[in-house]
């Protein structure tokens, strides 16, 4: 395969380039002949962490070069915004892609929930990389605000979401679909996380990632 393939995996919320996913596709991409680059989306500071800062973050790591986007939630969402903004991104992999971000926090959250934690700035979340509580500030809403629930990308997209999924709905990437025929969207019997079904995505989305047009 072509060493000049530059491809980026975006991890999810609360999370590091030491996932389960990442290092799953580094490893098969590896064995391709291909360097999987994870960026780390919070930079080590995770209070101040915003979607403007994901993106900045991701294009210092993508350069000027044409890139192949893998994103898990959260990071399926950044690089469908990223995608939307960037013609040198190739094509993406989206694995249980967190569309409608600001809602999705929103809607779970009452009205005085919302305030409390804009009033004391920051709200503890358990952090999957550090495996502790860290705090998440406020900023993470009031930026995500600004950005449009659903990303207008042109490029080719393979879009895997459980069926089971109970953080991001695989409604929302029905709906997606709907009105973006440039994605396929693949529906596993299996949660948020996905990692259960992980050899049967590589398998779907190999050819796809390393630049061989699949059949429709």
């Amino acid at each position: 395969m072509s060493d000049h393939l530059r491809v980026l995996y975006l991890h999810g919320f609360a999370s590091s380039p030491q996932s389960r996913k990442a290092q799953f596709f580094a490893e098969k991409l590896a064995a391709c002949g291909v360097r999987l680059d994870i960026p780390a989306l919070d930079q080590g500071d995770f209070l101040h962490l915003t979607i403007t800062a994901q993106l900045q973050i991701i294009d210092r790591a993508t350069t000027t070069q044409p890139v192949v986007l893998i994103g898990s939630s959260l990071g399926g969402y950044l690089a469908a915004l990223y995608a939307a903004r960037n013609t040198k991104v190739l094509r993406t992999v989206l694995l249980a892609p967190a569309f409608q971000f600001h809602r999705l926090w929103t809607s779970r959250l009452n009205a005085q929930q919302l305030e409390d934690w804009r009033n004391r700035g920051s709200v503890p979340i358990f952090h999957y990389g550090e495996r502790r509580e860290v705090p998440i500030g406020y900023s993470l809403i009031q930026d995500a605000a600004l950005y449009e629930p659903w990303p207008d990308f042109p490029q080719s997209a393979l879009i895997f979401h459980g069926i089971e999924d109970a953080s991001v709905p695989v409604e929302y990437s029905e709906e997606f679909v709907r009105h973006h025929p440039n994605a396929r969207l693949i529906r596993m019997h299996s949660g948020h996380e996905l990692t259960d079904m992980l050899d049967n995505i590589w398998d779907q989305s190999r050819d796809f990632l390393l630049g061989v047009d699949l059949p429709k």
